[in-house]
This record gives structure tokens, C-alpha cells and sequence, in this order.
């Protein structure tokens, strides 16, 4: 009998923990409550964990165990509570969930949490600085009047007791996907709200496939939300047996940006540098005074973003705008161009979810997508079936961008465009519809075999592409009428007669019987 816990036993009781919560506190806003706990719960079970193997290895050697505890990924500090008058210390704990849990009918809960959060904080300020900033357990906006927060932490806190985190039973991919889960179930609830933290799993997953990241790459999110797509992308990497890759993104949410930092520490991530900015007004991901450049760049940037900023960024001192400043209602050419700019010349791989309007709108946008064709850049056009995001049910497409397509690239001989319309495969869903693996292997395969499809896919040269004006709306390129089975006139007009015949006969019966019975 195994001692471990699994997936769903763990999915299951961080789950539940959310009845404390729900119905009373929105849940985009209760979500920060619960995986800031989760993410609490485990770093004080791995804490003690390796605490209790010390123990048994150094036996009464606080002071062996104390220097083997520094070298730990997160440091677990004291709080000392002091006499005003005296300075005396009145009580000491380890900054831990379990020293709260043993303290949780104390009458300032809420605060006591936050103090314990703030001395994590503090004793790991490289890695943690400003994660915990954003969260108020002491909030009676949030959680209500005290006696009412006092109860739902009491009872939170009970919850994650029944959890146990620690490495001897439960592994960090566990802990990892039980974060990702929360964040699904929470996107569920959360409706449009969702659009701010979360892309479904398996659009990140084709978005990795398709950008195709290496061991050595450098790769970055610039729209990171939670971190799901940085975390699917470093996924690809290591499933060929290499850790070489770095991470970076940039979320413009600060709650929003805590989670994704702990969702990285999760996953084993700890290396990944997220920035908490504005991506399109002020890029954080910059060198030498110049933005970063990444191998490969992946994102689902908020849908034609209104007030994105297009009053300020005219001059903008990156230069990223120099193809055509996007409308200033809508951003999603902003976020197209700063991703394209961030791409290493000659070889960055851009992947990117956008709206359908993105293909074949006019004006400033047309302009700007004829650039980027004329240069060469655009690898493929993938449209997707509707109603596959929390946020909105229209449809989306995904463009693929390959600057190794550029000239002195290693692919600048090639001068087509591949159009994929995936829009007919999906499985419906009661709220949401979702793409199976089935759906993204026939994706993958056209586009890595690069082949025309009757109905499913066309290779368009760039002479196509031009004589229809640039506009890359998918049903000009991909066929998808299906041609109504022919009808055979002569065998309806028997069947009409066969019909006819035996309704003749069954009136002529109901007449008789109804003649027998004096009707």
C-alpha cells in the first residue's frame, strides 16, 4: 500500500477548501486567498520535512540543522512578539502555516496571517519581494467583519490541515498541477474575469507545440497571466531531456503576477524572471537599454485591448511601432508588434492567440499586416472553433511568425503561407468547448508536414495572399463547402407514390371499421 497521495486526493481537498469562500466572495478575488494558502501549506510541509531529517541526522544539533535549513529553496524566519514597556519577548513561532494553525482561535487571526506572510517575505526577499503584497487576510472589505473573517480563516486553515505537502508524500508536479487545477476551476467560475489569469490548458499546449521551443532557448510571455504557457513551453523543453532553457514574462495584474511567480516556484521554476509591468507602455524585459531578445516568444494578450496606450507610445523610445501605429482602441497589433520586435532577428519564433478581426480589418491594421507579410515574416494562419475561452465565445485564430524567414535566415527561401481552418474539430463542453489531443496532433501534423488538405488546410503564396489584398480572413484560402448529396428526383417521386398508395388503404379500412361500429 503506497504512502503517497494522489493527484485527485489533493485536487480534491484544495477544492473543497473553497467552500469557505464561496458564495460569499467573489472568485476571482477568493482564488488569491486559497493558492496563497496552498502556497503556504507547502513550503511550511517541505520546511518541515527536512527539518524532522535533520533531526534524526544531527539529532539535538539545533545549530547543524539551523545552517542545513539556510540552504533551503525558501527560508522559514521567527516572529517575536515584544512587551511594549518591557521588551520582552511575549511569544516566538516559526513564520509557518502550522505555528497559525495552532493559533487559529486567536481573536487578530487575519493579522497574524498577514505578519507570518510578511516575515516570508522579508527572509526571502530575492525570490518572494512583493508576492504577498497584493493579499489582505486581515480585510474586512474582503473577508468581512471580524467575527465573520475570524470563522472562514479558522476554517480555511482547518482545511489546508487535512493537506499534507510534504515531499515524503506527495511530489512538486502534484503540488504543480494542483495549482493549475485551482486556477482552472477558478477560471470556470470566474467568467470574464478569467481572461485575466488563465488560458485553457490546451491552447497553451498547442501554442508551446507550435513555437517549438529548444534546449538553450530563452522564452518569454509578455501577456503571462498565471504562467500556464511559460510552464507548458519549459515543459517541452525538458520532456527532451534538457533543463537549458530560461524563462521570462511580464503581467500587467499585481495579483495576477503574485500568481504566476508562486506558480513558477510550484512547478520547480524558480529561475524564471516575471515582471510585474505594462508590457506595451513600459517593458520591464530590457537590456544594455534595449529590449530583451528571446528565441522564442508565446502569448494570449487581452483581446483589442481598448485605451491600450496608443496616445502615449507615438514616440516610443523602443521603436517597436515603426511598421504603423496600431488604432488606440484596439492593441492587438500592439501586442503582435512588440512580440515580433522581442524575437531574435533571423531565427525568434513567435506564436500568438488573436481575434478573427485581426485578419482582415482595414486602416492602420491592414497596413501594419501587410508589412509583416511583405517582410516575409508570417509562417501560418490556424483558425480555432469558438467558444474555447472563459472570456469570450468567439472565434480565435493563432499566427505563427518565423523570423528565420527573414532575409539571411535559415529559412528565407520559404514564401508561402499555411492556412489550417480547425475550426469544426473540438468536442463540445456544457460551458466551454475544448479541444482534444486527437484535435491538436492534426494540427501539429499539417503544419509541421506543411501540406495542403481538401478542406483542412492550403499553402497560399505571397502573389495569393497580395491579390486578395493582404486580407487573411481563412475561408478566402480554405474551402469548406460542402456540397449538398445529390437528390434522385425519380426514386422520391415512387416513394411520394408508395406513400400515397398506403394511405389510400388505411382510410379505406378506417372507413369500413367505422361503417362496422355505426359511426
Amino acid at each position: 500500500m503506497t504512502d503517497q497521495l494522489s493527484q485527485q486526493d489533493v485536487n480534491n481537498t484544495a477544492w473543497a477548501a473553497c467552500d469557505t469562500f464561496r458564495g460569499v466572495i467573489d472568485p476571482a478575488q477568493y482564488k488569491d486567498y486559497i493558492l496563497v494558502m496552498l502556497f503556504l501549506k507547502y513550503i511550511s510541509d517541505q520546511w518541515a520535512d527536512h527539518y524532522a531529517e535533520y533531526k534524526k541526522e544531527y539529532g539535538d544539533n539545533e545549530e547543524r540543522i539551523r545552517r542545513k535549513l539556510e540552504r533551503e529553496r525558501f527560508i522559514l524566519p521567527y516572529v517575536e512578539f515584544r512587551d511594549e514597556k518591557t521588551g520582552e519577548v511575549t511569544d516566538r513561532f516559526l513564520a509557518d502555516f502550522h505555528a497559525l494553525y495552532e493559533r487559529r482561535k486567536a481573536a487578530n487571526l487575519g493579522e497574524l496571517i498577514n505578519i507570518v506572510l510578511d516575515h516570508i517575505e522579508e527572509a526571502n526577499k530575492a525570490k518572494l519581494e512583493g508576492v504577498f503584497r497584493n493579499i489582505d487576510f486581515n480585510s474586512e472589505a474582503n473577508l468581512g467583519k471580524t467575527r465573520d473573517r475570524n470563522r472562514r480563516l479558522e476554517n480555511l486553515l482547518g482545511d489546508f490541515a487535512k493537506l499534507d505537502l510534504r515531499p515524503s508524500r506527495v511530489s512538486e508536479d502534484v503540488i504543480g498541477d494542483t495549482y493549475i487545477y485551482l486556477i482552472e476551476r477558478f477560471a470556470s467560475d470566474a467568467g470574464k474575469k478569467a481572461g485575466e489569469f488563465y488560458t485553457p490548458k490546451q491552447v497553451s499546449k498547442l501554442l508551446a507545440q507550435l513555437a517549438n521551443p529548444q534546449p538553450g532557448d530563452r522564452i518569454c510571455d509578455p501577456a503571462c497571466g498565471s504562467g500556464g504557457l511559460l510552464i507548458e513551453a519549459a515543459e517541452r523543453v525538458e520532456r527532451r531531456g534538457s533543463r537549458d532553457f530560461a524563462l521570462f514574462g511580464q503581467e500587467v495584474n499585481g495579483s495576477t503576477w503574485a500568481l504566476a511567480r508562486m506558480n513558477m516556484f510550484l512547478h520547480g521554476k524558480d529561475g524564471a524572471r516575471i515582471e510585474w509591468c505594462d508590457t506595451l507602455n513600459s517593458p520591464a524585459l530590457v537590456e544594455a537599454d534595449r529590449l530583451m531578445r528571446f528565441n522564442v516568444v508565446v502569448a494570449n494578450p487581452p483581446f483589442s485591448l481598448d485605451k491600450w496606450g496608443g496616445n502615449e507610445i507615438e514616440a516610443d523610445r523602443y521603436n517597436r511601432f515603426w511598421r504603423g501605429l496600431p488604432p488606440k482602441s484596439k492593441g492587438d497589433y500592439a501586442f503582435i508588434t512588440h512580440m515580433i520586435e522581442t524575437a531574435l532577428p533571423q531565427e525568434g519564433r513567435v506564436a500568438v492567440v488573436v481575434p478573427h478581426g485581426v485578419l482582415f480589418r482595414g486602416g492602420a491594421e491592414g497596413r501594419i499586416r501587410r508589412a509583416l507579410i511583405e517582410e516575409n515574416l508570417l509562417d501560418a494562419v490556424i483558425g480555432l472553433p469558438g467558444n474555447l475561452f472563459p472570456t469570450t465565445s468567439i472565434p480565435v485564430a493563432i499566427l505563427v511568425f518565423d523570423r528565420a524567414r527573414e532575409k539571411g535566415g535559415a529559412r528565407e527561401d520559404c514564401k508561402d503561407v499555411l492556412f489550417i481552418d480547425a475550426s469544426r474539430d473540438y468536442q463540445s463542453g456544457k460551458n466551454q468547448n475544448v479541444l482534444l489531443d486527437a484535435h491538436l496532433t492534426r494540427i501539429l501534423d499539417t503544419f509541421r508536414a506543411r501540406l495542403s488538405e481538401d478542406k483542412y488546410a492550403h499553402i497560399a503564396s505571397l502573389e495569393e495572399i497580395a491579390d486578395n489584398d493582404f486580407n487573411l480572413n481563412i475561408p478566402r484560402y480554405v474551402d469548406t463547402f460542402e456540397e449538398e448529396e445529390e437528390i434522385d428526383v425519380a426514386a422520391v417521386e415512387r416513394e411520394i407514390e408508395r406513400l400515397e398508395g398506403e394511405l389510400a388503404e388505411v382510410r379505406l379500412r378506417m372507413k369500413q371499421y367505422l361503417k362496422e361500429l355505426g359511426v
